[in-house]
């Protein structure tokens, strides 16, 4: 294991991918493109301009320009991306540009922020700075003083459990404001595209996620990553077959990784009211609207595409976010507390 979720990857074409796995194939890391050079782009980086691309753009630039990075998935038979081994230039680590902003005695406004984010965390929530690190833009330096949000990441799933805690604890009272309903209804305009969930829904689960907030003004998310040690099994050694469409209603028996990447959530008292009778045993969520969306314990509905997990157990999962919109795909407590 080389690159784990949140890592940044720079190659020998002057790319910047985002890691986006903790299992890899033999000749490559698992990844997404994000910056790419640009004459006119916003972003600079030693006197070079570059430009922050979306989903589309990202898939058509590499088509046309770099086809190499991209290739059809025998796990989940699509076409991905990933950075081969021999174009790959540097491995850029959340946790080591965290220490050299730390040790950099910066007067920038913005990396002074990320500075007391981690002292807050390390003070009220007993995490080791060692367990931190700093994603998103700010990572490979691409960042945008005045604009760029913060994307801070704690290792360790029971750390980031930690992390929301103290956030939750601390906001609108010490150094952390919550953020205000404008936001989260343009968030909500941008996500939502059916009715699954409407716009008082939405917001509450979103404020009691605790996962997103303002440091003076700027926005930070709260993101979690494995430990080395917490990353388990081999690339390939785990298959995924769908086998339609389901809806359940159950418990949820651990939440320990709904902020993960897939959001997970073990389930039990599993009831089938719609689709295959079979043994269902989990939920992952690729869209960040369902994650963190219920906590251990909670009776919730949800629904989404059925997938038979092929391993040395065999069992099923119900996946949610398989689109980009999500359209009737949720994860929804069954009984909205107010």
């Amino acid at each position: 294991m080389i690159a784990r979720t949140r890592d940044f990857i720079y190659t020998k074409d002057d790319l910047f991918f985002a890691t986006t796995s903790y299992l890899h194939p033999k000749d490559r890391i698992l990844s997404f493109l994000r910056y790419i050079p640009d004459e006119n782009g916003d972003r600079s980086k030693n006197g070079k301009k570059y430009s922050k691309v979306d989903s589309k753009q990202a898939y058509e630039f590499l088509k046309k320009e770099f086809p190499d990075y991209l290739f059809d998935c025998e796990n989940t038979k699509v076409m991905m991306m990933g950075v081969p081994h021999e174009d790959l230039e540097k491995i850029i680590k959340p946790e080591k540009r965290l220490n050299e902003i730390m040790n950099s005695e910066t007067e920038e406004e913005l990396l002074k922020k990320v500075v007391k984010i981690a002292d807050t965390f390390h003070e009220y929530g007993n995490i080791s700075y060692k367990d931190m690190g700093i994603s998103g833009s700010i990572l490979p330096g691409l960042y945008d003083a005045e604009k760029s949000d913060i994307d801070f990441v704690i290792y360790g799933l029971e750390n980031h459990r930690k992390a929301l805690h103290v956030f939750e604890e601390l906001k609108d009272k010490i150094i952390f404001n919550s953020i205000s309903d404008e936001y989260w209804e343009r968030l909500y305009d941008k996500r939502i595209k059916d009715s699954t969930l409407s716009i008082e829904e939405f917001k509450w689960y979103e404020k009691r996620k605790n996962n997103r907030g303002i440091i003076e003004g700027t926005l930070f998310d709260i993101l979690a990553t494995r430990k080395w040690e917490e990353i388990r099994g081999k690339y390939g050694e785990v298959r995924y077959e769908p086998v339609g469409i389901s809806k359940i209603n159950c418990t949820v028996s651990d939440s320990l990784g709904a902020f993960d990447n897939p959001a997970v959530y073990k389930v039990e008292n599993v009831e089938i009211k719609e689709g295959l009778d079979v043994n269902i045993t989990e939920i992952a969520s690729f869209t960040h609207t369902y994650a963190g969306q219920a906590r251990d314990g909670e009776e919730i509905v949800a629904r989404g595409k059925l997938e038979k997990v092929i391993d040395n157990d065999q069992h099923y999962r119900l996946v949610v976010g398989t689109t980009r919109e999500a359209i009737n795909e949720y994860v929804k407590l069954r009984k909205l507390f107010k």
